[in-house]
Order: structure tokens, then sequence, then C-alpha cells
């Protein structure tokens, strides 16, 4: 009576739906027989009854998955991490409930739409997809993720620009040496320069036993020369100090790819921690599709044996459908999830890959807020890198006050020249320059200025890091115990709900009630399952925060995550 056919997702099978039979859609006459009207009043008042209990226990299950608590911290962009400047938005935002279908819901963990702007949300791709199926652990993901990611990769290319701008300020504080050879043909018409043949004779005295009337007014010179060129700023108290505020800079470029590269891992973990729960939603759902199949199976069973109404196979039809839809739409929900994190890591997006870690959970070592606070100043790469850029500014002040101060330069070379293959002889030059400057009032006034309100802006900026630090810190803190709580009182729940069903059902198949309350608690039983993913996904992320917010995700995030 039921078709099964394995899915391809991920090796997570779904039941494609065949209907049962075709008595449920037809004339009344067909559907009830030669049932009298009030027969069939009775009847659809009950239809009317299972189907607002059925949507009932399913919309309380919809308002719980609204409630600010239970919404996914992770839609906050990774610019409102803790490790951008500005203060992010740590309140949990309300995720959107799943559609109503019947007796159970799929969880919607994170949108993904609006991920075209974020920069984590990209990557560059590695390789080509394979036939295969590429095994992919939580550890393989984030060292992908850290070599491919976009974000990152665009802050290491701004590290190395960093790197070159140190080499161009130390370039004014070393000596410049170069050599050059020339050879020159050069011919002069002597009478442009006034050398007319009636002044020849005057020369006559001059150069005794000379014959001058053979002079020509045409001369041609040939000239080679080969000289070796040094110069060099000997001292300019300017240029030190420049070259030394660009090295602090360069080391505020690496910690803010320290920082990317922390945001890559928090962001990462997340996708592959919802790709996860994305999964064991599946497989709840599917779990919920199978104990339907069975329970309709056992009302057609009854019925067409005539100890069961006709209603009871009604619902007990509902109640599969409805939930072959949630476990098609969670498999929906979890294929565009790894779409999601093959883009944040390199994968190509048409290679199949298989997730091999399962959820973690573990209990977090307890931290008081100001443990959290100072670990979180001595790792933090964004306050760090916020430190060296105030440095950097502090001596690109002092530069420009430097600016007044005097210079001294020394340039000079030595060399040959002569006429090419008759005779050369040495030639040298040697200049030292003092240089003072006297009046540049207004370069000297402004520079001075665009530099204080630079390092003014930054110490604002530090301030507001402290206090945004210290919020963070804390809202994690908070974070992490409420969502532990959460999870503890989702699994009572689901233990609850279990045993709720397992009674439901042992009374119907003793023929003390109808199947209404099996629906009911089946309808509980997959809200509460849900809820657990939810609750479950929300802590690791809390974990995951915490230890974004504390400079040391990219470094323990697996302690966080499993424990020790």
């Amino acid at each position: 009576m039921l078709d099964q056919e394995p899915g391809e997702a991920k090796g997570h099978g779904i039941l494609r739906k065949r209907p049962l039979e075709k008595a449920a859609t037809g004339s009344p006459s067909r559907l009830f027989g030669s049932a009298d009207p009030r027969t069939l009043g009775r009847i659809s008042f009950s239809i009317l009854l299972v189907a607002a209990a059925t949507f009932g226990a399913a919309a309380c299950g919809a308002q719980s998955m609204d409630s600010p608590a239970m919404s996914a911290s992770s839609q906050n962009s990774p610019q409102q991490q803790s490790g951008s400047t500005t203060p992010p938005d740590q309140s949990p935002s309300s995720g959107q409930s799943g559609q109503d279908q019947g007796s159970s819901q799929t969880i919607d963990l994170q949108s993904l739409a609006g991920q075209e702007n974020d920069p984590y949300a990209g990557s560059v791709i590695e390789g080509k997809a394979t036939d295969g199926v590429l095994q992919l652990s939580l550890d393989d993901a984030i060292d992908r993720g850290i070599r491919n990611n976009y974000a990152l990769t665009d802050a290491r290319a701004q590290q190395r620009g960093a790197d070159a701008q140190v080499l161009e300020k130390l370039d004014p504080l070393l000596p410049t040496i170069k050599a050059t050879a020339s050879q020159s043909v050069d011919q002069f018409n002597l009478a442009t320069q006034g050398f007319t043949p009636a002044l020849v004779p005057s020369f006559a005295g001059l150069l005794p036993g000379l014959n001058l009337s053979s002079v020509s007014l045409i001369a041609r010179v040939d000239v080679t020369q080969a000289q070796a060129a040094y110069d060099e700023t000997l001292f300019s108290l300017e240029n030190l100090t420049r070259y030394k505020a660009a090295k602090v800079q360069a080391r505020a470029a690496y910690y803010n790819t320290q920082s990317s590269r922390g945001l890559v891992v928090l962001n990462v973990g997340e996708a592959y921690l919802q790709s996860l729960a994305y999964a064991a939603q599946i497989d709840s759902q599917t779990a919920l599709l199978r104990a339907d199949e069975l329970l309709l199976k056992q009302v057609v069973a009854e019925h067409e044996a005539g100890t069961v109404a006709r209603i009871d196979e009604l619902r007990a039809r509902v109640q599969y459908e409805s939930q072959q839809q949630s476990v098609l739409a969670a498999q929906n929900q979890y294929d565009k999830s790894l779409i999601a994190l093959k883009r944040r890591i390199g994968i190509p997006i048409e290679q199949k890959i298989q997730l091999t870690d399962a959820a973690p959970y573990a209990d977090l070592e307890a931290l008081t807020p100001d443990q959290a606070r100072q670990e979180a100043y001595r790792n933090r790469q964004d306050y760090l890198g916020m430190q060296q850029q105030i440095d950097a500014a502090i001596l690109a002040s002092k530069a420009a006050r430097y600016e007044r101060y005097p210079t001294l330069a020394f340039n000079g070379d030595y060399g040959l020249t002569g006429q090419t293959h008759v005779s050369y002889h040495g030639t040298f030059n040697a200049v030292g320059t003092l240089s003072i400057p006297v009046f540049k009032a207004a370069k000297f006034r402004g520079d001075a200025e665009v530099a204080d309100t630079s390092l003014r802006e930054l110490r604002l900026r530090m301030n507001n890091l402290k206090e945004q630090i210290d919020q963070q810190v804390r809202d994690s803190l908070l974070d992490v115990q409420t969502y532990l709580e959460l999870v503890k009182v989702a699994r009572s729940n689901v233990e609850l709900a279990t045993t709720e069903v397992r009674q439901s059902s042992d009374q119907f198949t003793a023929g003390t009630s109808d199947n209404l309350p099996v629906v009911q608690a089946q309808a509980t039983l997959a809200a509460a399952q849900t809820q657990l993913v939810s609750d479950t996904l929300q802590y690791n992320e809390a974990k995951l925060q915490l230890a974004r917010n504390l400079g040391i995700v990219d470094t323990q995030y697996k302690t966080y995550l499993r424990g020790k």
C-alpha cells in the first residue's frame, strides 16, 4: 500500500508518497455509503474538531519556535560580530517558524537571503568537482575556509600592502648607489659661439710654433664616461619616525588578518553546525513519518475490519501526508545549507559532500565577566590591532612635528672621463647638504592637525571598543547559560512527549480510545524534537560566539564545542 523510494539527499532517505487509495475523494455516497444525514452531520463535526486540534497543536509548536530565546543567534551578519568596530546586535533575533503542516514542522534555523553582500559567505574555489562524495569533517571545513574564504584572502592582501608600505618608508633612510656609463659623439660649430677666422691670429702669440691656419671651426668630440654615484640622507628625524609608524601599522594589519581568520572560523563553524541541525531535523521528521505510516496501516486494517470509524482513517491519512511535507521541507533546507557551506569554504557547488561529524554537545567551564573581559583584552585581535593603530598614530603625530627639523644629506660620484680610445682621467664630486626649513607654517600646522585629529579619533574608538567588549562577553556568557538550561528543558520535553505518544498509541491499540490523542501527541513530539534541535544548535553557536568574543575561536573552537 505504500511505495517507499529512497532519496539521494546526502545519505538521508525520504519517503515519496503514493496515494494509498482514492476513497478520500468523490461523492459522499462513495465515502460513507448510505449513511443518513444525521450521521453525516456528526462525522463532519468530528472532522472539524480533528482539524482544529491538529493545527492547534502545530500552532503551539510554531509559537514556541518564534520566541526570542529560540531564534538563531547566527542571523547577525559577520560585520556585526566581535571583530567589528561597530557594536553588534547581541540580542537573539526572532526566526521564522516553519509552516504549519499538520502534526509536525520544519525548523527555520537561518535565513540564507542577503548573503550576496557578505564577504564571509564567499570563497575562492579550490580544485574541481569529482564524481565521488567528499567526506567533510568540521576540522576539514574550517581548514578549507581559512585557505579559501574570500574575506580572509582580502585581509591577507591588505597585510601584504601594509608590509610594502614599510619598505617604501624605509627607502629614504637607505643610501642610493647607481652606476652609469656613456659614450657620446658631439660636433660643434665654433662660429656660433663667436669664434671666427678673424680671431685666429690673436692666438698666435699664445701658441708659438703652431700653425693656426689649419684650425677648423667645426669641432668633433668623441667622449666616453663611466661613473658611480652615491646619495644618502644622513639625518632626518621625520623619515625615521614615519618608518617606525609604518612598522607599527603593519603589525596592526597582521592583527586585522587574524581577526578575519577568527570570523572565518566562526562563520564556517556555524554553517557546519546548521547543516548538522537540518540533518538531525530530517532524521526526526523521517522517524515520525515511519510512525505515521505504521499508524495509518493499522487504522486502515482496523477500518476494513469494521472496528474503527472512517474518521480515524481520514485523520491518520492527513497526519501521514502532512508529515511527508515536513520531511520534504526539511530535506530542502538541508540541501540549501550545504550549498551555503560549500560557498564559504571553496568547494565547487556541484561537488557532493557528506558531513562526518555529529552535532557536538559538551558543558563549558564557567567564567566570570571579569575573567572573560581580561582574557578578551589579552587575545582579541581587534583590540590588539587598535592598540597598534594608536601607537602608529602617535608616531605619525610626532613625524608631523619633526618636519620643522633640519636634515643632513650627502651625495657624490667618482668616475673616468676622456676622449674615446685616446686618454682617460679620473673625476669626482662630493657635496654635503644641510637643509633647514625656514618658513612652511601652513603645511607644518596642517600636517600636525591632521595627525592629531586621527589620533583623537582612534582613542575614542578604543574607548568604545572596550565598552563593546565588556558588553559582548557579558551577553555571550548569558547566552551560553540560557541555552544550556533550554537544552536541558528541551530534552526533558522530548522524553515526556515520547512517553505520551507511546501511552496514547497503546490506548488506541487496546481499543480504549480513538487515534486523535495519538495525532496530538505526535504533533507535540514533533514540536519538542524541533525545539531540541534548535536549542542544541544555538547552545553550540553561543559557545562559538563566546570563544570569538574572547579572541580564541580559531585556536580553541574544539575545546568549546567538544569539551576537554
